[in-house]
């Protein structure tokens, strides 16, 4: 049986596959992980020290070494998105209820979840889409992207923004896993190919933990608003980033809208953020429904538009190019 190849065929699969049975695990039977105890109860409730693991892989798995180009592109990427989130965090916190919206349409929608959602890029995706539509230093880029993954730039967003107060030694708790395992890492090849081979390894594992908090009806009832969301990613961070890419980057703009989507990673953001900060315990488990879909949107959506953008750029450059030719004749 070919699972593997068929759960990789749906966009984030390897995430959302098993999200998706752990909400089905906590929706039916909520009370599993107490029932059968021991190590069965760790991989049901274990998100946090399971996160922790792939957390410090995923330090592990950077290099400090990169071209310039590859740093000027990725850089410009990852600070654009960053402070469109960072924005999108200031005015949603002075319009959206502390709590979230709990009535209507919107209901589910928080700070949280629209932050989670924006402030980190698919590096995966985007490297697949730049090999094909760009260059070999565009697809690089994502070398910075995987900086966003975990939950340290939402927490700077939040505590910049004005929003949530992180003492000092929770937020050294939070990144300090990532922080030595870039440096083991960084230190010795070695160990950043031993670490690195587990950052996809743990996925399935924390994902399902993850869907274990999650109650189907949560999704059932945030779906249409998870698809829109989406859409808004695309948007509120597309337009921002393909202008960084023009006039920053030195791109033609196709690298902007590559780098426009949701994170899988992301979908684990409420949840660590609302074991640091209490407040948000009530939001998460709605901010986290609304964030896998917004993964699976832009997933599907990303990819189509960066083509149709790609392909109407180079049929412009070449009628540009064309013109110059005629008038040279």
């Amino acid at each position: 049986m070919q699972i593997k190849r068929a759960i990789e065929k749906i966009p984030g699969g390897m995430m959302l596959v098993p999200l998706f049975i752990g909400a089905l695990c906590h929706t039916f039977a909520p009370d599993a992980g107490k029932y059968f105890g021991s190590f069965t109860n760790g991989l049901i409730a274990g998100t946090v020290p399971i996160l922790a693991v792939w957390f410090f892989c995923m330090g592990a798995s950077i290099k400090l070494s990169a071209t310039g180009t590859v740093l000027r592109k990725s850089g410009t990427l990852v600070l654009t998105k960053i402070a469109v989130a960072w924005i999108v965090a200031a005015v949603a916190s002075r319009v959206l209820p502390e709590n979230g919206v709990e009535i209507g349409f919107f209901a589910g929608l928080s700070t949280l979840a629209l932050v989670a959602a924006m402030d980190m890029t698919n590096g995966g995706l985007y490297a697949s889409i730049m090999q094909q539509y760009g260059t070999k230093e565009e697809a690089g880029a994502f070398v910075l992207m995987s900086l966003e993954s975990g939950p340290l730039m939402t927490m700077i967003i939040l505590g910049t923004a004005g929003i949530a107060s992180f003492e000092p030694h929770v937020f050294v708790g939070a990144v300090l896993p990532f922080l030595v395992g870039f440096a083991l890492g960084n230190l010795d090849p070695e160990l950043r190919d031993f670490f690195g081979k587990a950052v996809q390894t743990l996925i399935p594992f924390f994902a399902f933990a993850l869907g274990n908090t999650i109650n189907l009806s949560v999704i059932a009832q945030t779906g249409l608003l998870g698809i829109l969301l989406g859409v808004m990613v695309i948007i509120i961070t597309g337009i921002p980033l393909i202008l960084a890419d023009k006039f920053l980057g030195g791109g033609d703009g196709t690298a902007g809208i590559a780098a426009s989507s949701s994170a899988g990673a992301a979908v684990a953001t409420p949840v660590l953020i609302a074991e640091m900060v209490p407040e948000f315990r009530s939001v998460a488990p709605a901010a986290t429904a609304l964030v896998a879909t917004s993964v699976i949107v832009t997933s599907v959506l990303v990819p189509i538009i960066t083509a149709i953008w790609s392909r109407k750029v180079k049929s412009a450059r070449k009628s540009s190019l064309d013109q110059q030719a005629a008038r040279i004749k």
